[in-house]
């Protein structure tokens, strides 16, 4: 990659930026594998000097990465690309003071990353339009969750398509990026022992467990909006089921994995109000002992309510209605 670009991560404090996002491209500028003249500028209502910034990323970078990967000489490097920009994502005129720093031309391109709540997509999508910053050479990052609801995915999804053409719009689910879940295509269509039986005839039931060693930690404040159901059963989930589920894809391109995935997706049998006591459970954990450390109860976290009856515990039974999968039970739990 040689184009010259600069990547904006809106949420630049935040957990997914300092935990997952700078450790990884930390990891992309050891190999190299970042433009030479690549900026990284996290963005942030926290009013933080740049050298700040880097501090607090160091630290975090030092905590997630291994110390085998992680040298001085290197840090000092990648720390040379990181930038950063106190301003509000829903006031139009802070990002006039942001296309003034930026170069969004067809030699320069602009990545921006939306780390933020949802709530925000919309006004950060519609006030990057106005001040010219959604060009062709332009991409838009959007991690999950996309809303809180139908109603809201639908009103951010539109907003975007006004700003951006849908080449343009990537919606990632960083739980895609683990090994193991980026194996279980070729675990499966590429086992001549295993594919031949991966089907109702030969298969009981399946379960599919994702289980977390941490609390809320500092994500109080989203989680008790969010909920287990909708930060992992809606889209970590559900793309674990479609990827264990699938009819082999005609090409192993994104439009043709997508397009099988969907059709697992429209192949689930609805959950209707009858069935939510008998195929649903939810829970929420109290205090207790995780790896070697006392973890409080949920309502004692940081920034969650007292009374809060948010689940951080669901468990679901959803059936297949297709050739391969009828009458399997598939098992989601988290």
């Amino acid at each position: 990659m040689s184009m010259p670009c600069d990547m904006l991560v809106f949420g630049g404090t935040g957990d997914l930026a300092l935990h997952k996002l700078l450790p990884a491209l930390y990891h992309l500028h050891r190999e190299n594998r970042l433009p030479s003249a690549m900026r990284i500028i996290g963005i942030s209502r926290k009013f933080l000097h740049r050298t700040r910034y880097i501090e607090l990323a160091e630290r975090h970078c030092r905590a997630q990465i291994e110390k085998k990967d992680f040298t001085n000489n290197m840090w000092l490097s990648f720390s040379q690309r990181l930038d950063y920009l106190a301003m509000d994502a829903t006031q139009a005129a802070d990002f006039s003071r942001l296309a003034s720093i930026l170069k969004c031309t067809p030699e320069h391109g602009c990545i921006y990353y939306l780390a933020t709540a949802p709530q925000l997509f919309e006004s950060i999508a519609s006030n990057l339009a106005l001040n010219g910053l959604t060009g062709a050479n332009t991409r838009i990052v959007l991690e999950k969750p996309i809303g809180h609801s139908l109603q809201s995915a639908l009103s951010i999804n539109a907003a975007i398509g006004e700003a951006f053409s849908e080449e343009q719009v990537f919606r990632i689910d960083h739980y895609l990026g683990k090994e193991t879940v980026q194996n279980l295509m070729a675990f499966r269509f590429a086992n001549a022992l295993f594919e031949p039986v991966w089907r109702a005839a030969h298969i009981d039931h399946v379960q599919i467990t994702v289980n977390e060693t941490i609390g809320v930690e500092n994500r109080g404040a989203y989680y008790d909006q969010a909920g287990a159901m909708r930060d992992m059963l809606q889209n970590h989930l559900l793309q674990l089921l479609c990827l264990v589920a699938m009819e082999a894809p005609v090409r192993f391109d994104a439009d043709s994995v997508r397009n099988e995935k969907v059709k697992i997706l429209q192949a689930l049998r609805p959950i209707s109000g009858l069935d939510v006591q008998d195929k649903t459970v939810r829970g929420q954990y109290v205090a207790g002992n995780t790896n070697d450390h006392n973890a409080p109860s949920y309502y004692f976290e940081k920034n969650v309510d007292s009374d809060s009856d948010t689940e951080t515990f669901v468990a679901i039974e959803v059936e297949i209605d297709n050739w391969r999968w009828a009458g399997v039970p598939f098992y989601l739990r988290t």
